[in-house]
């Protein structure tokens, strides 16, 4: 059984930086993509960034590269999200999401994600 659970958000200032994590269980393989995504109110879900199955190939959003990184931990099987330079716009809840079955042009479709944790609050003032 697969579980996903975020931890690491909270309110800081713009400039800041935070660092998001998910820890994974039952992941049993390392044909899962593990991905971070995020939902502002009002909003549709937006990615923001993943790590590719097997190779661990990092992929991200376009409002945050240079600013984002994605990692895991493998012995500890904890996704991290780092985050710097946060602007108020970041502001969202961000979510873990994980799938074993994904094909390369579906990475950024939250829908194809079969896995996902309960989310994580972040909020940046300006």
């Amino acid at each position: 059984q697969v579980q996903l659970v975020e931890s690491g958000g909270g309110l800081v200032q713009a400039g800041d930086s935070l660092r998001l994590s998910c820890a994974t269980s039952g992941l049993t393989s390392t044909s899962y993509t593990t991905a971070w995504f995020r939902q502002a109110p009002g909003k549709e879900r937006e990615f923001v960034a993943a790590l590719w199955r097997n190779t661990g190939r990092t992929y991200y959003g376009d409002s945050v590269k240079g600013r984002f990184t994605i990692s895991k931990d493998k012995p500890k099987n904890i996704v991290y999200l780092q985050m710097n330079s946060l602007k108020p716009e970041d502001t969202a809840v961000y979510y873990c999401a994980a799938d074993q079955g994904l094909i390369l042009s579906s990475l950024t479709t939250s829908r194809q994600y079969d896995h996902w944790g309960q989310g994580t609050q972040v909020t940046v003032s300006s």
